[in-house]
């Protein structure tokens, strides 16, 4: 069984930064994916960077170029760098994971992609609050 932490949610300003973690505790296969999800009131769920088990990102629009995706496998953590935050960025933020390449990416030009389609991840935590003021 997967289980997953997040941490490092907050209030913070326009523009400012906030930077995510997510501590996965259980085993993963090696063809996996992770992700970072939010939802603000009233919306539904969407995806906002992914990585998978060899290093390949996904980036929603909203976030490229304001949002990094890491993973540190000697912490078993994964990260959300979040900077330039903007009054929109404002949700709860969900990490989400998946163990099979078959359901969570997609295969193109030779390597293996994370989706950031939310129906796609079968592991999740429970959230943490990101606010961001004007």
């Amino acid at each position: 069984q997967v289980q997953l932490a997040e941490s490092g949610g907050g209030s913070v300003q326009s523009g400012g930064s906030l930077r995510l973690s997510c501590l996965i505790s259980g085993y993963l296969t090696t063809d996996h994916c992770l992700g970072w999800f939010r939802q603000a009131p009233g919306k539904e769920r969407e995806g906002v960077a992914a990585i998978g088990s060899e290093g390949s990102t996904n980036y929603a629009d909203s976030s490229k170029g304001r949002f990094t995706i890491s993973h540190d496998n000697a912490k078993n953590t994964l990260y959300l760098q979040m900077d330039s935050l903007k009054p929109e960025d404002t949700a709860i933020y969900y990490c989400a994971a998946d163990d099979s390449w078959a359901s969570c990416a997609e295969f193109r030009g030779g390597r293996y992609f994370p989706l950031t389609d939310h129906t796609a991840y079968y592991y999740w935590g429970q959230g943490t609050q990101v606010t961001v003021s004007s």
